[in-house]
Parts: structure tokens; C-alpha cells; sequence
């Protein structure tokens, strides 16, 4: 997953003007909440991971986790398909392990978890990831690369089993500025899915000082492909976020508000890492 962060052996260091993603907590707490709460994916409302993706990666051989939370503090509480979660009251635990590969390829898996009000929390599906990242300037400029995510998730959260995205990961950094955008193709790949959807994730985030950032995240649901529809309709939410790096921890907190009649109304999100 991202992070504002560079992973230097022993330590980290922040790169200028920008930090990593903010990952998700100790390995300890990441495990502790698996185990005591049940895991499900995510409602398209708001999704397992809420983030926009940069160009962090693990060093090779190392490996590393996020816990990925969020909540819905309003939102529908009317199923949009049958046997679907109505986001509303939803809490979405999903803790993500990743493995650095080469210096531009890294490996992850998600393991997608829910917990609705008055229900039990449960395993609904998991993830698996490839992420590549083209060799450039860490400190300034253009950097760019592709994020592959396969899985299988229940009806809870998706009416196809079978789901796969194609994420691009497209920056600049100047000064204590970055930029960020992730175009994404999403589709199914069970029998009878429906079309190719596209979506565009951006983020735009200013370095108070070498450990604190504060910024905007935009996440946008466009439609299908072949034919997109109007900017008033489906999920659009915007947050406001601050990015803060502990030494060993780093840690993303956003709050959300929807923007379109389809998006939910009041979320936060709370990504918390490590590296071990």
C-alpha cells in the first residue's frame, strides 16, 4: 500500500515535501482486531482501503502491514441490490500485508472485514495485489506506475464473486507539494458481470514540517466506461486529511463528506502501518 514514508534499512526517512500513505496499525493491534472482530469487504460507498495511492514501495525483502478502518456515520440504510450491506453504521476492518520484491515490484494481500450495527463481524472475502512502480527521482518530480488487484468477496459487498482492478498511479512533488492522481478500471470476472466501470481517486497534500502533512483526497465513481455518466450522479466524496509519520508507525486520518445523493453523507477513515 502507499505511504509518504521511505523504508531506509533500520529506519525511515521522510522524503522531501511529501509523506508516504499512512498505513495501518501495529502488527499487535492489526492482529488483536482480526482475530476479536470478523472481517467482510467493503460496500462501494466506501471501500475496504480509502486511499490514493503514490509511489511507496517495501524494500526488498522486507515486509510490512496496514490496518485499513473506516465508518460510516451516515449514510443509505437501504440495500442497493439484493443481499447487499447498506453502508450505514458500517465499520470496515481490513488489515493488508505486503512483501517488497525487486525495487520496483511489491506483492500484498488483504483480508476484507465488516461489522454493520447489531450484527456479528465476518470474514467476506480477501485480495491479492501486484504493484509496480517506474525507478525515478524519490525527492522531486514525475513518478508514476500500475497497481493489479484480484479477488473474491461475498454478496454482502459486490453481486460478482470474482472482482479485479487496475489502478494507475500517476505524481509530481515540487517543494513541499504533492500531487497525486489514480485513474482505476474496475470489472468482474465472473460469469455474467456487468460492464467496465472507471473511476478517478486524487489527492493534493502540503508538508507542514518533515513529519506532518495535511491535505484533500477526492474519490469518484464515473460509471461505466463505454459510456460515462453525468458528474451529479453515483459516489463522490471528498476528505480532509492529515498524514503524520511516529518513527514507527505512520498514520493517515480523513474525514469524509459525500457530495453527490448516491455517496454515503459523513465517513472518517484511519490507516495505520508499520514495517517489520
Amino acid at each position: 500500500m502507499m505511504s509518504f514514508i521511505s523504508r531506509a534499512p533500520g529506519r525511515r526517512r521522510f522524503e522531501s515535501g511529501v509523506m508516504r500513505r499512512f498505513k495501518a496499525q501495529s502488527v499487535a493491534w492489526a492482529l488483536s482486531l482480526f482475530a476479536g472482530a470478523g472481517m467482510a469487504p467493503p460496500a462501494m460507498a466506501a471501500p475496504e482501503e480509502i486511499q490514493v495511492y503514490l509511489d511507496d514501495l517495501s524494500e526488498p525483502g522486507k515486509f510490512g502491514v496496514d490496518v485499513h478502518n473506516n465508518y460510516v456515520f451516515s449514510g443509505s440504510s437501504k440495500p442497493s441490490y439484493r443481499g447487499e450491506q447498506p453502508p450505514a453504521h458500517v465499520y470496515r476492518l481490513t488489515p493488508e500485508f505486503y512483501y517488497g520484491l525487486t525495487d520496483t515490484l511489491e506483492l500484498g494481500l488483504y483480508v476484507l472485514g465488516t461489522r454493520a450495527a447489531h450484527s456479528d463481524p465476518s470474514v467476506v472475502g480477501g485480495k491479492f495485489r501486484i504493484k509496480y512502480i517506474a525507478p525515478h527521482d524519490k525527492e522531486q518530480g514525475f513518478f508514476w506506475g500500475a497497481n493489479l488487484e484480484v479477488g473474491r468477496t461475498n454478496l454482502r459487498v459486490s453481486p460478482t464473486p470474482w472482482n479485479a482492478e487496475l489502478k494507475g498511479i500517476f505524481g509530481y512533488r515540487t517543494g513541499p507539494w504533492t500531487l497525486a492522481v489514480n485513474p482505476n478500471f474496475d470489472w468482474s470476472i465472473s460469469r455474467g458481470g456487468g460492464p467496465v466501470t472507471f473511476d478517478v481517486d486524487a489527492k493534493v497534500a502540503y508538508a507542514i514540517n518533515a513529519k506532518t502533512q495535511i491535505g484533500f483526497e477526492t474519490y469518484n465513481e464515473l460509471g461505466p466506461l463505454r459510456n460515462l455518466d453525468s458528474l451529479s450522479k453515483n459516489s463522490k466524496t471528498l476528505y480532509a486529511v492529515v498524514d503524520h509519520d511516529f518513527g514507527g508507525f505512520d498514520l493517515n486520518l480523513g474525514f469524509g463528506k459525500g457530495i453527490t445523493k448516491e455517496a454515503d453523507k459523513w465517513l472518517v477513515k484511519l490507516i495505520v502501518g508499520t514495517h517489520f
